[in-house]
């Protein structure tokens, strides 16, 4: 290709991601000639290890409070033009087998690469061109049209759709490019922070918690005024598990946690009952915990192993320690733990409906680098697909 005579496509995509294949194959099939550009090696790496290697694609049941965002309402539009049952009623006629989990959760039943096969399947079908290893080394707008200068060539088009992602996963090459074009055109970005992530701590609770690593328990975790009742997970530097990935995009540092460590029981009443029949609260905290976390428990919060003795008042404020424990994280593990990168691109600067910047003609942001983030269940994916479906028609 002479590297004189820039080349021209309708569309040009920035990402060979989740939200940028869909958005290419769907303007592909409007018989537009698409380009995506990533500078990674592969498409879609995040999907390939996302969900333990089997990728949570799409939720069942998906609604607007799902997702976190300064404007609630700017993900109604692309949500309900295009659902989870549309991406399921699409890999189903690619015959892709899949399984449900707890909570609605859609994941591939033997493994993410054979999603990320029928994303390229698509853009095939639709004519798409999709260069890997490829660099944006600069970008200018003249006379109308983009000029995006990369590493294989100039490329020219006059709807530009930024799908970058975001800063989580930098070992997959995630990089700020997208919250960069944003601010070269004179839009606003609103602060990033790690989401979806783990919960660090330090000193005193580093030690107990990091003692227990590998043990699981079924709990609510709340933070701010979001609850999630799902699992946490004991590692060796603080806390994991859906539970606490869930309430990560709520805390704030400096705040507590708190944990309702018996989740469905009136633990009062348990606790009285236990007073009156004689036995003991290490038995009946083994009935729910594992042993190891019911002795490390009591080590750290002693009572009287039988209750006979204790008052009712003494009986209240245990029930608090087990109904509200309250522990303060240090920190998140950073943008290296975190699925998903709170914040990015203002949806106020975006058309709900077409996802073209306000500001800027023929400029469009759709997946993560917009300030939308999904709860952990396949919402995020699901926000990947409806995006760029609304994008990919709209150019």
């Amino acid at each position: 290709m002479s590297q004189n005579k820039p080349t021209q496509y309708d569309v040009i995509i920035l990402g060979a991601g989740a939200s940028g294949l869909m958005c290419a194959a769907t303007a592909g099939y409007q018989g537009k000639s698409v380009l995506v550009i990533d500078h990674a090696p592969k498409a879609a790496a995040k999907i390939r290890i996302s969900g333990g290697g089997k990728c949570n694609f799409t939720n069942l049941d998906v609604s607007p409070n799902n997702y976190i965002c300064q404007n609630p309402h700017f993900v109604k539009s692309a949500l309900s033009r295009y659902p989870s049952s549309a991406f399921i009623e699409l890999v189903e006629r690619h015959g892709l087998a899949f399984e449900q989990r707890e909570l609605g959760k859609l994941f591939c039943a033997e493994r993410a690469s054979d999603l990320i096969q029928i994303l390229r399947t698509e853009a095939d079908w639709a004519g798409v061109e999709v260069k890997t290893n490829c660099s944006m080394i600069k970008l200018d707008y003249i006379n109308e049209m983009y000029q995006v200068q990369t590493s294989e060539g100039v490329f020219t088009t006059a709807k530009l759709v930024v799908a970058t992602g975001a800063l989580s996963f930098p070992k997959l090459k995630a990089t700020g490019l997208g919250y960069e074009i944003a601010q070269q055109f004179g839009l606003n970005v609103i602060n990033t922070s790690p989401g979806l992530v783990p919960l660090v701590f330090e000193d005193k609770w580093l030690q107990r918690i990091s003692a227990l690593s590998g043990l699981a328990l079924d709990v609510t975790v709340s933070a701010g005024k979001q609850s999630f009742q799902e699992a946490i997970l004991f590692t060796h530097n603080g806390l994991s598990g859906p539970g606490i990935l869930q309430v990560s995009n709520y805390w704030q540092i400096g705040k507590p946690i708190h944990i309702n460590l018996l989740p469905g029981l009136v633990i009062l009443d348990e606790l009285k009952q236990l007073k009156q029949s004689g036995e003991s609260i290490s038995k009946w905290l083994n009935l729910y915990w594992p042993k190891r976390f019911t002795q490390a428990w009591l080590e750290w919060f002693p009572i009287e192993n039988q209750l006979s003795n204790l008052t009712d008042d003494a009986l209240i404020e245990y029930t608090e320690n087990l109904e509200n424990w309250t522990i303060y994280p240090s920190d998140t593990a950073g943008y290296d733990k975190a699925e998903v990168t709170l914040g990015g691109v203002d949806t106020d600067e975006i058309s709900s409906k077409t996802f073209e910047s306000n500001k800027q003609p023929g400029l469009y942001f759709i997946g993560e680098v917009l300030d939308v983030t999904g709860h952990l269940g396949g919402y995020n994916f699901q926000w990947a697909w409806a995006s760029g479906v609304a994008c990919g028609l709209a150019v």
